[in-house]
């Protein structure tokens, strides 16, 4: 590997920052909170959280791929009755912990819905169902669409009251989720665009400047995104009557495939490379759209967080944290070649609060606990905001990764970045689509433009199977189903990324050598000061 630290490459936008998940509700528990304090702590108040049902009827009871906050009810007569407890509550619980709301808006409340008679409201869907089965009267169309705009209106304007003006313009303000499939809208293609313009309209009258965007369709959207880009740019606004919608931002889905294969699970890494490059094109293509910025609202190694099954095996352990790293230094090198403005790549990943431990759920930590993956979103945290020239002989070519994926030789990457104080930080990664034993990776790391000083002190952090790593240590427990207090600390403990201090490297010409293992599936951050 090589690093010329006196060679910029371009800016590495922070794009990690955005988290999400389908429970609003268990953001406030127990588990909830520890979890959404340590995302606030990757960068206190440049982290985002997304989530879906805000708006939906019902007591705030958290279920799987389900939430509610009861936000909106109609009286006998049918007049609105405002309810943001709930819905205060979650925020609250974000802006105490350093994360800001990705406000979703939606779900349909029940006095709203136009679904049919008797089409039951809340989904009985469970791990293991037909994923259509979420469907409910909370993905219809709105009875009044006046109704909805007034609620979005309502809500904005009391988030202004209690939070602040200049707090709120720093949220980002998003409609609905995946209404180009009919798990998430039962309506029709021109009434979704109603529905998000009469609701960006809500906002807009509470907050001119809001940022508003959207609409987080399921991977890059095909036909139904084509049209909402057309209409945004050049429609006329179902609400307003002017040509085109408000638009800051626009979003859509990324997800790979994984699959079982002779006994082991193999990744599809290629699937979501070709789906973010398909987004990023489609935005790219419209000329009044192609600068605005795009936040990937969910970008993930497959579709359903909540979904059991062999194929995703691979959550809880060093194959997401591998897995993660190599996806996003290709989603960096896909939104330049693309010549898009990418600001954000969200992951659809947070906790399961009271499931068993390590259940298999796509998530960040599990009872509490942080799984190898939140330890990656850790080292990008502490990556500069100027990338530097860097290489390696054994990295997969981006072309290559995003037709075939990593089934030949490992994919042994790096990604360096200079910091505002000179500092370096190098993140390297060995990894391979095939959750199979292998050799470690030998690394040498040739470093050059590191000034003028004889000697800089390194510090490296490590995830992989020895190495910040709960998993590993509660198999090696017996995997116990109820670990009593003191395994609970012991895990804890091993969750933990612990810097460890290496010899200075010793410079001439502002040039030295690291020499490093790099286990299979490992990720490797070292910080040069």
């Amino acid at each position: 590997m090589r690093v010329n630290a006196g060679q910029d490459d371009g800016a590495l936008p922070p794009m990690w920052r955005f988290f999400g998940a389908d429970e609003p509700n268990y953001a406030t528990m127990k588990d909830g909170r520890k979890l959404m304090a340590h995302l606030g702590e990757l960068r206190p108040g440049a982290v985002y959280f997304r989530t879906h049902n805000l708006l939906n009827t019902g007591d705030g009871t958290a279920a799987f791929k389900w939430g509610s906050t009861n936000a909106y009810t109609e009286d006998s007569q049918g007049k609105p009755v405002y309810d943001w407890t709930i819905a205060d509550h979650i925020i609250d619980t974000y802006l105490a912990r350093g994360v800001r709301p990705y406000l979703q808006i939606g779900f349909m409340p029940q006095a709203l819905s136009s679904a049919p008679p008797g089409t039951p409201y809340q989904h009985g869907w469970r791990p293991g169902y037909s994923y259509d089965l979420i469907a409910g009267a909370w993905n219809a169309p709105p009875k009044d669409y006046a109704k909805w705009s007034e609620l979005v209106y309502q809500w904005v304007r009391h988030c202004v009251q209690r939070y602040g003006k200049e707090e709120v313009l720093q949220w980002y303000f998003e409609v609905w989720n995946e209404p180009n499939g009919p798990a998430y809208w039962s309506g029709t293609q021109e009434e979704f665009n109603k529905l998000h313009d009469y609701a960006i309209a809500g906002v807009r009258r509470a907050l001119p400047q809001a940022r508003v965007g959207g609409p987080d369709v399921a991977g890059a959207g095909g036909a139904f995104m084509d049209a909402f880009l057309a209409h945004v740019a050049r429609g006329k606004n179902h609400a307003t009557g002017d040509t085109g919608t408000p638009t800051d931002f626009l979003s859509f889905h990324a997800k790979g495939s994984p699959r079982f294969v002779d006994g082991h699970v193999r990744m599809g890494i290629a699937t979501q490379l070709a789906g973010v490059d398909e987004g990023f094109r489609k935005i790219a293509a419209v000329p009044e759209l192609r600068d605005k910025p795009i936040v990937i609202g969910e970008n993930d190694p497959e579709g359903c967080a909540a979904c059991p099954g062999p194929q995703n095996a691979y959550r809880n352990g060093t194959m997401y944290s591998s897995y993660t790293a190599a996806s996003y230094k290709r989603i960096w090198q896909l939104a330049r070649r693309d010549k898009v403005n990418l600001e954000g790549a969200l992951t659809w990943a947070f906790t399961f609060e009271d499931q068993p431990w390590f259940a298999g759920y796509r998530q960040l930590a599990s009872n509490g606990i942080d799984l190898p993956v939140m330890n990656v979103f850790r080292m990008m945290a502490k990556l500069g905001a100027q990338r530097v020239a860097a290489d390696s002989d054994a990295e997969v070519a981006l072309d290559d990764i995003m037709q075939n994926g990593v089934r030949g030789h490992p994919d042994v990457g790096v990604l360096a970045a200079r910091g505002a104080n000179g500092q370096l930080t190098v993140l390297t990664w060995h990894y391979h689509d095939d959750d199979t034993s292998g050799a470690d990776a030998a690394v040498e790391l040739q470093l050059s433009g590191l000034g003028k000083s004889a000697a800089r002190t390194v510090t490296q952090y490590r995830v992989d199977r020895q190495h910040a790593n709960a998993f590993t240590a509660w198999q090696a427990m017996g995997a116990p189903q109820a670990p009593n207090e003191k395994q609970a600390a012991q895990l804890e403990l091993a969750s933990r990324m612990t810097p460890v201090r290496l010899s200075d490297i010793a410079l001439k010409g502002g040039a030295g050598t690291l020499r490093f293992v790099l286990p299979r599936q490992g990720v490797s951050l070292i910080v040069i000061d």
